[in-house]
């Protein structure tokens, strides 16, 4: 292993020190001792020159973190949390930035380093030297957009680091090391020791990478989650045939997720994930349509089916569109862009209110039905205006309201 203090990247300790200025951390260089580095993503995403959303720091001191840490936020008037009370691991909340505070907890800065998750996170910033430490070679690794770990052991540790291998393939468009690749199908089991909502949080941001479809790919490959139909079920499509750019930008940034999510994990695993309802009910609302659709023709659907679909879809109907048959993708697209299109976006005339004030009925089921037959009524463009909705109305009352003997 190659063990060296570098002093020769004088443009990214540049990079580095600028950008500590203009998040204003060096306002606290004060309070921390001799000793102290910078670690992890913050440095990796200077060098790539990332900008993300959220800064999160990690620092590292020799000892005392906790009070280290009670001392910055309390001149600072900071929020202050303790993460691990035994490992001594602090945050402090400075305006927009999130600030991890530990103790070092090899003899070594380098043991400290080995002992992380993979080696683009294993750059250090010394701040007294005013110099990069990178004993595992992690610039050459970000040079070479590859991730690859230390060890082995370093992961199992903390299983969530397989799934976070996933995430750094699709927020960074890395490759995974090989020997990393033949790790994580033998270990891929031991993701499920990990607590379910941190699962849930990876898989988020894996779907929301700009280059989600690699990262799904690989999950797919490697069966990460383990689901027992994945070749079988028809609703596991084949991504790398479909052509994403039939939607624009923001239709793959909001509904491309929900697709993604839906082509990795069954219901029955989202379940056990604790995913929120509505995105549960979202992939049941996609396999019931796309099951149904696979029985009975599409062109052969009904008119209430039709609006059912529609209805049922409407709001999030583009992470729909690659289980329909190539021709009509397009077509459909255009018709739920358009938001005056009655049948992909059912609306009424007349609200319930209206309606019982102008027909003397009440709340319950006559209303409700009465309600969507006037919906379909305007899909169908067999309705125009206020006064044809309040005659079909009381036409549909007449045939459909119980008689009373």
């Amino acid at each position: 292993m190659k063990s060296s203090f570098h002093k020769d990247h004088t443009l990214i300790i540049d990079e580095l020190e600028k950008s500590i200025k203009f998040h204003n951390l060096d306002l606290i260089l004060g309070f921390l001792p001799k000793g102290t580095y910078l670690v992890g993503g913050y440095i990796r995403d200077i060098i790539l020159g990332r900008e993300p959303e959220k800064v999160d720091v990690d620092i590292v001191v020799p000892l005392n973190a906790i009070e280290i840490g009670k001392k910055i936020a309390g001149n600072f008037r900071s929020k202050f949390i303790i993460l691990d009370e035994k490992r001594e691991v602090v945050r402090i909340f400075l305006n927009h930035i999130y600030i991890d505070i530990a103790n070092q907890v090899s003899f070594t800065i380098e043991g400290d380093l080995c002992s992380r998750d993979f080696s683009i996170n294993s750059i250090a910033f010394l701040f007294d030297k005013k110099c990069l430490f990178d004993p595992l070679n992690g610039l050459e690794d970000l040079e070479l957009s590859l991730l690859r770990t230390n060890s082995e052991k370093n992961l199992l540790n903390d299983p969530l680091r397989i799934l976070r291998c996933f995430r750094f393939v699709s927020e960074l468009n890395f490759k995974i090391d090989l020997k990393l690749v033949d790790f994580i199908q033998k270990n891929k089991g031991k993701l499920y020791l990990v607590a379910k909502e941190r699962i849930n949080y990876e898989i988020q941001k894996i779907v929301h990478g700009a280059n989600a479809l690699d990262a799904v790919l690989l999950i797919r490959k490697l069966n990460i989650f383990g689901i027992d139909n994945l070749s079988e079920d028809s609703f596991f499509l084949d991504l790398e045939k479909i052509n994403y750019a039939e939607l624009n930008q923001k239709e793959k940034e909001k509904f491309l997720p929900s697709f993604f999510i839906a082509q990795i994990l069954d219901v029955l695993s989202l379940e056990k994930l604790k995913f929120n309802k509505a995105e549960i009910q979202k992939t049941k609302l996609l396999r019931k349509w796309h099951f149904l659709l696979e029985k009975k023709n599409i062109y052969q659907l009904t008119e209430a089916d039709r609006f059912a679909l529609h209805k049922e879809l409407e709001m999030f109907l583009p992470s729909f569109i690659f289980y329909l048959p190539q021709k009509l993708r397009l077509d459909w697209l255009h018709r739920w862009r358009d938001n005056d299109d009655k049948l992909f976006h059912p609306s009424n005339l007349l609200n319930g209110d209206v309606i019982k004030k102008h027909l003397q009925i009440e709340d319950g089921p006559i209303l409700g039905k009465l309600l969507h037959y006037l919906s379909m009524e305007l899909a169908y463009k067999r309705l125009d205006n206020f006064d044809e909705a309040i005659y079909k109305a009381r036409r549909w009352i007449e045939q459909n309201a119980p008689k009373c003997d």
